[in-house]
């Protein structure tokens, strides 16, 4: 059985593009032109020939993916960062997390773990990073968390076999389901959740500005930083104005050199 204290978030990657590249030969030869790239990741391939797309301007300027992009940063020409697509799933974020990260919409599609469906009552909880601090008050903390978790198994007990004698006609599956939207109504915001994201480069870059920064809650602040971690992994020409600097308050923050782009 996994830890019922969460204290670290975890960022995995799901999907990442392919280019087909009988496409994008087939297109070079109906138009006449001559294209190669030095880009390993096909987000930053696609990003640039979508630019190149805007002016013909294949075969022709800057040579190198990163020169391109830098152009791209610089410019604040972002629409084309769009076409840059990446699934991540995220797991050991509280619901206080996803209820700001959902708020990010342009550009991003999610998909989260239903309380309504799922039994809560083996449910983790992630450890505030203040509380993570200070042994005394992580103790007061949890011991509210374990009531809070015993409230939770014997609100929804009592409520299925509510459920059952007022409705013993409904079927098992929406009998439980009935108990648990109710009883989800005492869980805390600290109850660990899962959560499926896609988005696209751009919408990547506007979340690392606003969530890595030192003004962030200091969860979605860590989440932001691991985001990153992957994300400039995947793609260093897409993210290479961005960055990671040491705070004075010990957490790591995002900087972002071309800021809204």
């Amino acid at each position: 059985m996994p830890e019922i204290y969460v204290t670290k978030p975890q960022v995995y990657i799901f999907g990442r593009q392919t280019v087909v590249q009988e496409e994008l030969t087939r297109f070079l030869q109906d138009e006449g032109l001559t294209f190669t790239t030095d880009a390993a990741a096909a987000g930053e391939v696609l990003s640039e020939i979508a630019g190149r797309t805007c002016y013909m301007s294949f075969g022709k300027g800057r040579k190198t993916n990163r020169e391109y992009l830098e152009n791209i940063l610089t410019s604040k020409h972002g629409s084309v960062l769009e076409h840059a697509v990446w699934c991540l799933l995220i797991t050991g974020v509280s619901r206080a997390l996803t209820h700001e990260l959902v708020r990010h919409r342009a550009g991003f599609g999610y998909s989260q773990l239903s309380q309504r469906y799922v039994d809560e009552s083996e449910a983790q909880y992630v450890v505030p990073p203040l509380y993570q601090e200070s042994p005394e008050l992580r103790a007061k903390w949890q011991q509210t968390i374990e009531c809070l978790r015993k409230a939770y198994v014997e609100l929804a007990e009592a409520t299925a076999q509510y459920v059952q004698e007022k409705h013993p006609e409904m079927e098992p599956r929406d009998r439980r389901k009935w108990a648990r939207q109710a009883a989800r109504s005492i869980l805390p915001n600290a109850t660990e959740t899962k959560i499926f994201v896609t988005g696209n480069s751009r919408a990547w870059r506007h979340f690392l500005e606003l969530r890595g920064s030192v003004h962030a809650d200091t969860e979605i602040r860590l989440l932001a930083v691991e985001v990153f971690r992957a994300l400039k992994k995947e793609s260093p020409n897409i993210f290479q104005d961005l960055e990671l600097v040491d705070e004075p308050d010990g957490m790591p923050s995002v900087r972002v050199l071309h800021s809204k782009v």
